[in-house]
C-alpha cells in the first residue's frame, strides 16, 4: 500500500515535543522540554471542575461555549484590556487555542492564500497552514541588544498579492519575547493598509516579567475589526491539560471560525468552561502570584544555565529561556538536544526545529522553568557536565 497520509501532512511527522517527552521517559530524564508545569492551578477553580462534573454539567453544552465562559471572557476582555465584546456572537470556546489557531486558518484561508509567520514559530501554525492549503511566509526573529525582534523592512517585504493573514504570537513562544507597542504598530500599520487578518496567539497574557507589558495587536488603532484574538486558560491558571481556548473577534470573523470548528470538535468540555469561568472572575490574585513566582524560577534557571556555560537570552515572558550552545562547543541544537540526555540527563528542545531556515536557529536551545525550585537545581547540576565534555 502506498503511504496513506496525504501530501501535504507528511513533513510533519511526531512533534518534537512527543519525540523529546518520550526521550525524557525512556532515559528517566528531567523533562524541561515540554512546556507545561508540574504543580496544579488555584485549588477552588479546581474544586468547581469537579463541582461541575457532579452536578450534572456533563452533556453538550452549546457550540458557542457555556454562556458563563462566554460572559467571563468579554468581562476579562474590558477589564484588562479596555475591548468591549459580546459575549453572544463575538467569543467562541474551543479545545484550547491549538484547536482556535487551526479552525480560524481553515476558515479564512483558501489554498494557494499565503499566512506569514515569525520564526522561529510554535509547530502548530505550520501544520494549520498545511491543512488549508496555504502557503507558509516566515519572517525570522533575530537577536538584537540581547531580545528577539523583526526587521520590519522584511516583514513588509513577506507581504505579496495572495497574503491572507498574519500571525502573531506575543508573548512569543518559543523566544520569550514581547512585542512592543512600536513593533506593534508595524505589524498593524501592514494589516490596514494590506487589508490583511491578524490571528493573535495569546496563551501567555499574563505571564510577563519585569514588568513588561503585555499590549494585545486588537487595542490599536483599526485592529479590533480585523482581529482574531485566541487565549486559553492552560498557561494562565496551569490547566494546559483542560484544553479550554476562546477566540475574540467581530461577528462576521466568529461565524466564519465556528462554521469551521463545530465540524472539528462540535463544543468543548462543559465542566472545564464552568471553572474557568470562575478562575477568570476569582483567581486573578492566584495568577499574579503565579507570575511573580514563575519569574523567580526563570531567574533560577537562567543563573544555573549560565553557571553550566550557557549564553542565556532573558525571556521577558512564557515559560521557556532560549540559549546559546555556542560557547560550550556546540553548534548543532538538534544533534545536542539528542544526546543530552545520556550527557546530562536532562531533556531540551532544539530551537531549530520551529524554523524554515534551521541553520539561522541551530545553535539555539529551549528549556522550560516552569517547574518546582527542586527539579530546576537537580537538572543544573545535571548540565554541569557539559561544560567538562567540551563539545
Amino acid at each position: 500500500m502506498s503511504e496513506p497520509l496525504v501530501e501535504r501532512m507528511r513533513e510533519f511527522g511526531t512533534t518534537v515535543f512527543a519525540t523529546m517527552t518520550k526521550l525524557a521517559v525512556e532515559t528517566d530524564s528531567i523533562n524541561l522540554g515540554q512546556g507545561f508545569p508540574d504543580t496544579d492551578g488555584p485549588e477552588r477553580m479546581l474544586e468547581r471542575a469537579v463541582e461541575a462534573v457532579r452536578s450534572g454539567a456533563n452533556q453538550y453544552p452549546p457550540g458557542p461555549g457555556v454562556p458563563e465562559l462566554r460572559q467571563a471572557v468579554s468581562e476579562h476582555r474590558k477589564e484588562w484590556y479596555g475591548l468591549a465584546y459580546d459575549p453572544d456572537g463575538e467569543v467562541l470556546v474551543t479545545v484550547g487555542a491549538t484547536e482556535a489557531i487551526t479552525a480560524t486558518v481553515l476558515a479564512l484561508c483558501e489554498p494557494g492564500d499565503e499566512v506569514i509567520v515569525f520564526e522561529p514559530y510554535y509547530d502548530s501554525y505550520s501544520a494549520a497552514i498545511a491543512l488549508a492549503g496555504a502557503v507558509r511566509k516566515p519572517v525570522t526573529l533575530r537577536v538584537d541588544a540581547g531580545r528577539f525582534t523583526f526587521d520590519p523592512a522584511e516583514l513588509a517585504a513577506a507581504v505579496g498579492p495572495r497574503t491572507r493573514a498574519i500571525l502573531v504570537n506575543s508573548p512569543h513562544n518559543p523566544t520569550g519575547t514581547v512585542f512592543t507597542r512600536a513593533e506593534l504598530e508595524v505589524i498593524a500599520a501592514l494589516c490596514r493598509e494590506r487589508d490583511l487578518v491578524a490571528i493573535t496567539d495569546e496563551v501567555y497574557e499574563h505571564l510577563t516579567f519585569d514588568g513588561v507589558e503585555h499590549i494585545p495587536l486588537a487595542t490599536l488603532h483599526g485592529m479590533r475589526e480585523r482581529t482574531v484574538m485566541i487565549s486559553s486558560a492552560g498557561k494562565t491558571f496551569s490547566v494546559t491539560g483542560w484544553k479550554t481556548g476562546w477566540i475574540c473577534a467581530p461577528p462576521s470573523l466568529v461565524r466564519a471560525v465556528q462554521t469551521v470548528k463545530q465540524f472539528l470538535t462540535f463544543t468543548s468540555g462543559a465542566p472545564w468552561q464552568l471553572a474557568v469561568a470562575y478562575g477568570m472572575r476569582e483567581e486573578m490574585g492566584w495568577v499574579a502570584a503565579q507570575r511573580a513566582s514563575l519569574e523567580a524560577k526563570r531567574d533560577r534557571l537562567m543563573a544555573g544555565l549560565e553557571a553550566a556555560g550557557f549564553a542565556v537570552l532573558r525571556p521577558a515572558g512564557t515559560y521557556f529561556v532560549q540559549t546559546d550552545i555556542r560557547p560550550l562547543g556546540f553548534d548543532d541544537g538538534l544533534d545536542l538536544c539528542l544526546r543530552l540526555p545520556e550527557l546530562a540527563g536532562v531533556v531540551a528542545i532544539p530551537t531549530q526545529v520551529f524554523y524554515d531556515h534551521p541553520a539561522r536557529g541551530s545553535h539555539f536551545v529551549r528549556f522550560a522553568f516552569c517547574k518546582k525550585d527542586d527539579v530546576i537545581d537537580e537538572a543544573v547540576t545535571r548540565l554541569q557536565r557539559l561544560a567538562a565534555s567540551g563539545g
